[in-house]
């Protein structure tokens, strides 16, 4: 899960590095003004994949890898509705959402739960 998790966020953010106006194509919004701002995003998106990548040698010991990616997952889409809710991003646009966030909540959140279990277990 781990390494599929790190795939999707290498190729999400390569593609949004190097096409950062596809997006905004496919979603039918106009370009933004500061496309750099967007290909950042890219950029911080694909880092979280290299982070997933190292966490899938040993899911258990760098569950804080798997944490901070939740947080991110949990707080992207709360960040879109205010954002849809202010009229500032079209509702339409909360596709990505789906892929780039809920997709992955249930399993990190398993795993999480997971390395919990586990290290009570390993406590005295």
């Amino acid at each position: 899960m781990l390494l599929a998790a790190a795939a999707y966020n290498l190729l999400f953010g390569a593609l949004v590095v190097l096409f950062p106006l596809g997006w905004f194509a496919a979603a039918g919004m106009p370009p933004p003004d500061l496309p750099c701002l967007w290909q950042c995003i890219g950029m911080v998106v694909g880092v979280y994949g290299v982070g997933y990548a190292c966490a899938a040698a040993a899911p258990l010991r760098h569950w804080p890898i798997v944490l901070v990616g939740l947080a991110g997952k949990l707080l992207g889409p709360v960040g879109f509705v205010d954002a849809a809710v202010r009229g500032q991003l079209p509702w339409r646009a909360g596709w990505l959402i789906v892929a780039n966030d809920m997709l992955w909540w249930l399993p990190f959140a398993l795993l999480l739960r997971a390395a919990w279990v586990h290290h009570q277990a390993r406590r005295p």
